[in-house]
Protein backbone atom coordinates (compact mmCIF):
# COMPACT_ATOMS: atom_id res chain seq x y z
CA UNK A 1 0.00 0.00 0.00
CA UNK A 2 2.82 2.36 0.92
CA UNK A 3 4.68 1.44 -2.27
CA UNK A 4 1.58 2.00 -4.38
CA UNK A 5 0.95 5.40 -2.78
CA UNK A 6 4.58 6.39 -3.29
CA UNK A 7 4.39 5.38 -6.95
CA UNK A 8 1.21 7.35 -7.43
CA UNK A 9 2.83 10.37 -5.82
CA UNK A 10 5.83 10.11 -8.16
CA UNK A 11 3.50 9.81 -11.17
CA UNK A 12 1.51 12.82 -10.02
CA UNK A 13 4.72 14.77 -9.63
CA UNK A 14 5.85 13.84 -13.11
CA UNK A 15 2.45 14.84 -14.51
CA UNK A 16 2.69 18.21 -12.76
CA UNK A 17 6.12 18.80 -14.23
CA UNK A 18 4.88 17.74 -17.67
CA UNK A 19 1.86 20.04 -17.40
CA UNK A 20 4.02 22.98 -16.37
CA UNK A 21 6.50 22.25 -19.16
CA UNK A 22 3.71 22.02 -21.73
CA UNK A 23 2.30 25.34 -20.57
CA UNK A 24 5.73 26.95 -20.79
CA UNK A 25 6.24 25.58 -24.30
CA UNK A 26 2.84 26.86 -25.39
CA UNK A 27 3.35 30.30 -23.94
CA UNK A 28 7.10 30.63 -24.47
CA UNK A 29 8.99 32.56 -21.85
CA UNK A 30 5.92 34.79 -21.50
CA UNK A 31 4.38 32.23 -19.10
CA UNK A 32 4.98 34.77 -16.31
CA UNK A 33 2.49 37.16 -17.95
CA UNK A 34 -0.48 35.38 -16.43
CA UNK A 35 -2.81 38.30 -15.73
CA UNK A 36 -5.70 39.45 -17.90
CA UNK A 37 -4.45 40.88 -21.21
CA UNK A 38 -4.12 44.58 -21.85
CA UNK A 39 -5.61 45.43 -25.23
CA UNK A 40 -4.61 47.76 -28.05
CA UNK A 41 -7.04 48.46 -30.89
CA UNK A 42 -5.74 48.74 -34.46
CA UNK A 43 -7.63 50.24 -37.41
CA UNK A 44 -5.89 49.68 -40.74
CA UNK A 45 -5.94 47.93 -44.14
CA UNK A 46 -5.74 44.15 -44.23
CA UNK A 47 -7.47 43.94 -47.62
CA UNK A 48 -7.86 46.19 -50.64
CA UNK A 49 -5.18 48.11 -52.51
CA UNK A 50 -3.35 49.16 -49.32
CA UNK A 51 -3.28 45.68 -47.77
CA UNK A 52 0.52 45.45 -48.04
CA UNK A 53 0.84 48.27 -45.51
CA UNK A 54 -1.37 46.42 -43.05
CA UNK A 55 0.63 43.24 -43.51
CA UNK A 56 3.85 45.12 -42.73
CA UNK A 57 2.16 46.64 -39.68
CA UNK A 58 1.18 43.20 -38.44
CA UNK A 59 4.74 41.92 -38.77
CA UNK A 60 6.08 44.85 -36.76
CA UNK A 61 3.36 44.49 -34.12
CA UNK A 62 3.97 40.76 -33.69
CA UNK A 63 7.73 41.16 -33.38
CA UNK A 64 7.29 43.80 -30.67
CA UNK A 65 4.68 41.71 -28.80
CA UNK A 66 6.99 38.70 -28.78
CA UNK A 67 9.65 40.76 -27.03
CA UNK A 68 7.28 42.43 -24.58
CA UNK A 69 5.40 39.28 -23.57
CA UNK A 70 8.59 37.19 -23.38
CA UNK A 71 9.72 39.54 -20.62
CA UNK A 72 6.55 39.07 -18.59
CA UNK A 73 4.30 41.48 -20.45
CA UNK A 74 3.30 44.67 -18.65
CA UNK A 75 3.55 44.07 -14.93
CA UNK A 76 2.51 40.45 -15.46
CA UNK A 77 -0.22 41.20 -18.01
CA UNK A 78 0.30 40.10 -21.63
CA UNK A 79 -0.25 42.75 -24.28
CA UNK A 80 -2.54 41.90 -27.20
CA UNK A 81 -4.08 43.76 -30.13
CA UNK A 82 -7.38 43.65 -32.01
CA UNK A 83 -6.68 44.50 -35.67
CA UNK A 84 -9.85 45.55 -37.52
CA UNK A 85 -9.72 45.83 -41.32
CA UNK A 86 -10.63 49.34 -42.49
CA UNK A 87 -9.40 48.99 -46.09
CA UNK A 88 -8.21 52.61 -45.53
CA UNK A 89 -11.86 53.62 -46.03
CA UNK A 90 -12.99 56.54 -43.83
CA UNK A 91 -16.45 54.97 -43.44
CA UNK A 92 -14.98 51.73 -42.17
CA UNK A 93 -12.59 53.64 -39.91
CA UNK A 94 -15.57 55.41 -38.31
CA UNK A 95 -17.36 52.10 -37.69
CA UNK A 96 -14.21 50.61 -36.15
CA UNK A 97 -13.77 53.69 -33.95
CA UNK A 98 -17.25 53.24 -32.54
CA UNK A 99 -16.51 49.56 -31.83
CA UNK A 100 -13.30 50.41 -30.00
CA UNK A 101 -14.90 53.30 -28.13
CA UNK A 102 -17.56 50.92 -26.79
CA UNK A 103 -15.04 48.20 -25.89
CA UNK A 104 -13.69 49.33 -22.53
CA UNK A 105 -10.83 46.82 -22.73
CA UNK A 106 -9.15 48.95 -25.43
CA UNK A 107 -6.65 51.26 -23.75
CA UNK A 108 -5.18 52.94 -26.85
CA UNK A 109 -5.95 52.87 -30.59
CA UNK A 110 -3.32 52.69 -33.37
CA UNK A 111 -4.09 53.87 -36.92
CA UNK A 112 -5.56 54.33 -39.41
CA UNK A 113 -3.06 54.19 -42.30
CA UNK A 114 -4.24 57.31 -44.13
CA UNK A 115 -4.76 60.65 -42.49
CA UNK A 116 -8.18 60.95 -44.16
CA UNK A 117 -9.45 57.73 -42.61
CA UNK A 118 -8.02 58.62 -39.21
CA UNK A 119 -9.39 62.15 -39.21
CA UNK A 120 -12.89 60.90 -40.06
CA UNK A 121 -12.78 58.78 -36.90
CA UNK A 122 -11.04 61.29 -34.62
CA UNK A 123 -14.20 62.86 -33.14
CA UNK A 124 -15.33 59.46 -31.88
CA UNK A 125 -12.03 58.78 -30.15
CA UNK A 126 -11.97 62.26 -28.68
CA UNK A 127 -15.47 61.87 -27.20
CA UNK A 128 -14.61 58.41 -25.86
CA UNK A 129 -11.43 59.64 -24.16
CA UNK A 130 -9.40 57.07 -26.12
CA UNK A 131 -5.97 58.05 -27.45
CA UNK A 132 -5.79 57.73 -31.26
CA UNK A 133 -2.13 57.14 -32.07
CA UNK A 134 -1.94 57.75 -35.83
CA UNK A 135 1.64 56.62 -36.22
CA UNK A 136 1.58 57.03 -40.03
CA UNK A 137 -0.64 60.12 -40.18
CA UNK A 138 1.29 63.04 -41.64
CA UNK A 139 -1.56 65.46 -42.41
CA UNK A 140 -0.82 68.71 -40.51
CA UNK A 141 -4.39 68.81 -39.21
CA UNK A 142 -4.49 65.28 -37.79
CA UNK A 143 -3.23 66.18 -34.32
CA UNK A 144 -5.40 69.31 -34.32
CA UNK A 145 -8.47 67.10 -33.93
CA UNK A 146 -8.14 67.09 -30.15
CA UNK A 147 -5.82 66.31 -27.27
CA UNK A 148 -6.31 62.56 -27.79
CA UNK A 149 -4.66 62.63 -31.25
CA UNK A 150 -0.91 61.84 -31.31
CA UNK A 151 1.49 60.86 -34.08
CA UNK A 152 5.09 59.82 -34.68
CA UNK A 153 4.75 60.57 -38.42
CA UNK A 154 6.54 63.61 -39.72
CA UNK A 155 3.95 66.22 -40.62
CA UNK A 156 3.54 66.95 -44.32
CA UNK A 157 4.46 70.51 -43.43
CA UNK A 158 7.91 69.15 -42.51
CA UNK A 159 8.20 66.15 -44.84
CA UNK A 160 7.39 67.75 -48.19
CA UNK A 161 10.04 70.49 -47.79
CA UNK A 162 12.54 67.67 -47.12
CA UNK A 163 11.53 66.03 -50.40
CA UNK A 164 11.72 69.40 -52.17
CA UNK A 165 15.24 69.91 -50.81
CA UNK A 166 16.29 66.45 -51.98
CA UNK A 167 15.05 66.85 -55.55
CA UNK A 168 16.05 70.49 -56.10
CA UNK A 169 19.32 70.80 -54.18
CA UNK A 170 20.48 67.20 -54.37
CA UNK A 171 19.08 65.85 -57.66
CA UNK A 172 19.09 69.25 -59.41
CA UNK A 173 15.48 69.07 -60.69
CA UNK A 174 14.62 72.44 -62.26
CA UNK A 175 11.38 72.01 -64.26
CA UNK A 176 9.19 69.60 -62.33
CA UNK A 177 5.93 67.88 -63.28
CA UNK A 178 3.95 66.68 -60.24
CA UNK A 179 1.47 63.80 -60.34
CA UNK A 180 -0.50 63.52 -57.12
CA UNK A 181 -3.17 61.32 -55.59
CA UNK A 182 -6.35 63.40 -55.60
CA UNK A 183 -7.23 62.93 -51.94
CA UNK A 184 -6.95 65.33 -49.02
CA UNK A 185 -3.55 63.84 -48.20
CA UNK A 186 -2.36 64.06 -51.81
CA UNK A 187 -3.59 67.60 -52.44
CA UNK A 188 -2.13 68.89 -49.17
CA UNK A 189 1.22 67.19 -49.85
CA UNK A 190 1.31 68.57 -53.39
CA UNK A 191 0.59 72.12 -52.29
CA UNK A 192 3.32 72.07 -49.64
CA UNK A 193 5.81 70.43 -51.99
CA UNK A 194 5.17 72.93 -54.81
CA UNK A 195 5.62 75.89 -52.50
CA UNK A 196 8.88 74.48 -51.09
CA UNK A 197 10.27 73.48 -54.51
CA UNK A 198 9.59 76.94 -55.93
CA UNK A 199 11.19 78.54 -52.88
CA UNK A 200 14.29 76.48 -53.72
CA UNK A 201 14.40 77.96 -57.21
CA UNK A 202 12.68 75.18 -59.18
CA UNK A 203 9.69 75.66 -61.48
CA UNK A 204 6.64 73.38 -61.30
CA UNK A 205 5.59 73.30 -64.95
CA UNK A 206 2.69 70.84 -64.58
CA UNK A 207 0.51 69.46 -61.79
CA UNK A 208 -1.98 66.65 -62.41
CA UNK A 209 -4.19 64.83 -59.92
CA UNK A 210 -5.54 61.31 -60.33
CA UNK A 211 -8.20 59.26 -58.54
CA UNK A 212 -7.37 56.50 -56.01
CA UNK A 213 -8.91 53.80 -58.24
CA UNK A 214 -7.28 55.03 -61.45
CA UNK A 215 -5.24 52.44 -63.39
CA UNK A 216 -4.51 54.04 -66.78
CA UNK A 217 -2.20 57.06 -66.51
CA UNK A 218 -1.27 57.42 -70.18
CA UNK A 219 -3.44 60.48 -70.84
CA UNK A 220 -2.15 62.16 -67.67
CA UNK A 221 1.44 61.46 -68.68
CA UNK A 222 0.81 62.87 -72.14
CA UNK A 223 -0.50 66.11 -70.63
CA UNK A 224 2.43 66.60 -68.27
CA UNK A 225 4.99 65.79 -70.99
CA UNK A 226 3.61 68.60 -73.12
CA UNK A 227 4.97 71.02 -70.47
CA UNK A 228 8.53 69.77 -71.22
CA UNK A 229 9.56 68.95 -67.64
CA UNK A 230 13.06 67.77 -66.84
CA UNK A 231 11.76 65.53 -64.01
CA UNK A 232 8.64 63.99 -62.45
CA UNK A 233 7.67 63.92 -58.78
CA UNK A 234 4.98 61.51 -57.56
CA UNK A 235 2.77 62.08 -54.54
CA UNK A 236 1.63 58.46 -54.51
CA UNK A 237 1.32 55.21 -52.60
CA UNK A 238 3.30 52.14 -53.66
CA UNK A 239 0.60 50.62 -55.92
CA UNK A 240 -0.30 53.67 -57.98
CA UNK A 241 3.29 54.93 -57.91
CA UNK A 242 4.57 51.67 -59.41
CA UNK A 243 1.89 51.76 -62.12
CA UNK A 244 2.73 55.34 -63.07
CA UNK A 245 6.44 54.57 -63.36
CA UNK A 246 5.83 51.45 -65.45
CA UNK A 247 3.52 53.31 -67.83
CA UNK A 248 5.83 56.31 -68.00
CA UNK A 249 8.84 54.21 -68.97
CA UNK A 250 6.74 52.19 -71.45
CA UNK A 251 5.65 55.48 -73.05
CA UNK A 252 9.27 56.54 -73.48
CA UNK A 253 9.52 58.98 -70.58
CA UNK A 254 13.26 59.29 -69.92
CA UNK A 255 13.18 62.05 -67.29
CA UNK A 256 14.23 61.12 -63.73
CA UNK A 257 11.42 60.33 -61.29
CA UNK A 258 11.24 60.93 -57.54
CA UNK A 259 8.43 59.98 -55.16
CA UNK A 260 7.35 60.64 -51.60
CA UNK A 261 8.35 58.16 -48.91
CA UNK A 262 4.99 56.35 -48.97
CA UNK A 263 6.27 54.33 -51.95
CA UNK A 264 9.03 52.90 -49.77
CA UNK A 265 7.71 49.34 -49.63
CA UNK A 266 8.85 45.96 -50.99
CA UNK A 267 5.58 45.96 -52.93
CA UNK A 268 6.71 49.00 -54.92
CA UNK A 269 9.70 47.01 -56.15
CA UNK A 270 7.57 43.95 -56.86
CA UNK A 271 4.87 45.84 -58.77
CA UNK A 272 7.26 48.16 -60.58
CA UNK A 273 9.83 45.59 -61.64
CA UNK A 274 12.80 46.85 -63.64
CA UNK A 275 10.93 50.06 -64.48
CA UNK A 276 11.38 51.48 -60.97
CA UNK A 277 15.17 51.20 -61.05
CA UNK A 278 16.48 54.74 -60.67
CA UNK A 279 13.43 56.08 -58.84
CA UNK A 280 14.40 58.38 -55.97
CA UNK A 281 12.56 58.48 -52.67
CA UNK A 282 13.16 59.08 -48.97
CA UNK A 283 12.45 57.43 -45.66
CA UNK A 284 13.16 57.96 -41.99
CA UNK A 285 13.96 54.24 -41.75
CA UNK A 286 16.35 52.13 -43.80
CA UNK A 287 17.56 48.62 -42.82
CA UNK A 288 21.10 49.51 -43.88
CA UNK A 289 21.27 52.25 -41.23
CA UNK A 290 24.31 51.41 -39.04
CA UNK A 291 22.72 52.51 -35.74
CA UNK A 292 22.82 49.61 -33.19
CA UNK A 293 19.07 49.68 -32.50
CA UNK A 294 18.35 49.40 -36.23
CA UNK A 295 20.81 46.51 -36.68
CA UNK A 296 19.24 44.57 -33.80
CA UNK A 297 15.71 45.13 -35.10
CA UNK A 298 16.66 44.12 -38.65
CA UNK A 299 18.40 40.96 -37.46
CA UNK A 300 15.37 39.87 -35.44
CA UNK A 301 13.01 40.72 -38.30
CA UNK A 302 15.08 38.76 -40.82
CA UNK A 303 15.25 35.77 -38.49
CA UNK A 304 11.46 35.73 -38.12
CA UNK A 305 10.32 36.69 -41.63
CA UNK A 306 13.31 35.97 -43.88
CA UNK A 307 12.99 39.45 -45.37
CA UNK A 308 14.02 43.05 -44.73
CA UNK A 309 11.64 45.32 -42.84
CA UNK A 310 10.30 48.50 -44.40
CA UNK A 311 9.31 51.80 -42.79
CA UNK A 312 5.80 50.60 -42.01
CA UNK A 313 6.99 47.51 -40.15
CA UNK A 314 9.43 49.65 -38.18
CA UNK A 315 6.75 52.23 -37.39
CA UNK A 316 4.39 49.52 -36.18
CA UNK A 317 7.12 47.99 -34.01
CA UNK A 318 7.80 51.40 -32.48
CA UNK A 319 4.08 52.07 -31.97
CA UNK A 320 3.54 48.91 -29.91
CA UNK A 321 6.75 49.58 -27.97
CA UNK A 322 5.58 53.08 -27.10
CA UNK A 323 2.04 51.97 -26.19
CA UNK A 324 3.41 49.28 -23.88
CA UNK A 325 5.76 51.69 -22.15
CA UNK A 326 3.05 54.29 -21.58
CA UNK A 327 0.81 51.66 -19.97
CA UNK A 328 3.70 50.26 -17.92
CA UNK A 329 4.78 53.64 -16.55
CA UNK A 330 1.47 55.43 -16.09
CA UNK A 331 -1.30 52.84 -15.73
CA UNK A 332 -3.78 50.62 -17.54
CA UNK A 333 -6.65 53.02 -18.11
CA UNK A 334 -7.61 55.34 -20.93
CA UNK A 335 -7.11 58.41 -18.76
CA UNK A 336 -3.69 57.19 -17.62
CA UNK A 337 -2.62 56.62 -21.24
CA UNK A 338 -3.87 60.10 -22.19
CA UNK A 339 -1.94 61.76 -19.37
CA UNK A 340 1.12 59.52 -19.74
CA UNK A 341 1.73 59.90 -23.48
CA UNK A 342 2.07 63.64 -22.94
CA UNK A 343 4.91 63.03 -20.50
CA UNK A 344 6.66 59.99 -21.96
CA UNK A 345 10.33 60.23 -22.90
CA UNK A 346 13.43 58.06 -23.25
CA UNK A 347 11.55 55.20 -24.91
CA UNK A 348 13.82 53.31 -27.34
CA UNK A 349 12.81 53.73 -30.99
CA UNK A 350 14.09 52.00 -34.10
CA UNK A 351 13.28 55.04 -36.24
CA UNK A 352 14.12 57.93 -33.95
CA UNK A 353 16.61 56.49 -31.46
CA UNK A 354 14.25 57.51 -28.67
CA UNK A 355 10.84 59.13 -28.59
CA UNK A 356 10.44 62.77 -27.70
CA UNK A 357 7.13 64.53 -28.37
CA UNK A 358 6.48 68.20 -28.93
CA UNK A 359 3.61 68.82 -26.46
CA UNK A 360 2.22 71.63 -28.62
CA UNK A 361 1.93 69.69 -31.87
CA UNK A 362 1.60 66.22 -30.25
CA UNK A 363 4.07 64.94 -32.83
CA UNK A 364 7.51 63.42 -32.48
CA UNK A 365 10.28 66.01 -32.42
CA UNK A 366 13.59 65.97 -34.24
CA UNK A 367 12.72 63.58 -37.08
CA UNK A 368 14.68 63.52 -40.34
CA UNK A 369 14.73 61.52 -43.59
CA UNK A 370 17.30 59.42 -45.42
CA UNK A 371 17.65 59.94 -49.18
CA UNK A 372 17.23 56.71 -51.17
CA UNK A 373 17.27 55.42 -54.73
CA UNK A 374 16.16 52.11 -56.28
CA UNK A 375 19.25 50.36 -57.55
CA UNK A 376 19.37 46.86 -59.07
CA UNK A 377 15.89 46.12 -57.79
CA UNK A 378 16.61 47.22 -54.21
CA UNK A 379 16.43 50.40 -52.19
CA UNK A 380 19.85 51.89 -51.49
CA UNK A 381 21.24 55.02 -49.91
CA UNK A 382 21.62 57.78 -52.49
CA UNK A 383 25.30 58.40 -53.27
CA UNK A 384 24.96 62.18 -53.69
CA UNK A 385 25.09 62.37 -57.48
CA UNK A 386 22.73 64.38 -59.67
CA UNK A 387 19.91 62.41 -61.33
CA UNK A 388 20.61 61.08 -64.86
CA UNK A 389 17.89 60.48 -67.44
CA UNK A 390 16.56 56.93 -67.66
CA UNK A 391 18.28 54.70 -70.20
Amino acid sequence: MTLAFSSLRRVAGLLSVATALSAALLCGTSAQAAGDPYWVGVSGPLSGQDAQYGEQWKRGFDLALEEINAKGGINGHPLQYDFEDSRSDPRQAVAIAQKFADDKRILIELGDLSSGASMAASPIYQRAGLVQFGFTNSHPDFTKGGDYMWSTAISQAEEQPLLARYVTTGLKFKKIAVLYLNTDWGRTSKDIFVKAAEANGAQVVASEGYQPNEKDFRATLTRVRSANPDSLVLISYYSDGAQIVRQARAAGVKEPIAAVGSVYSPKFLELGGAAVNGVYTESNFFPGDPRPEVKTFVERYRAKYNADPDTFAARAYDAITLAAEVIRRYGASRSAVHDGIAKIDNVPSVIFGSFRFDPQTRRVAGAKNLDLVVKDGKFALWDGGAAPHAQ
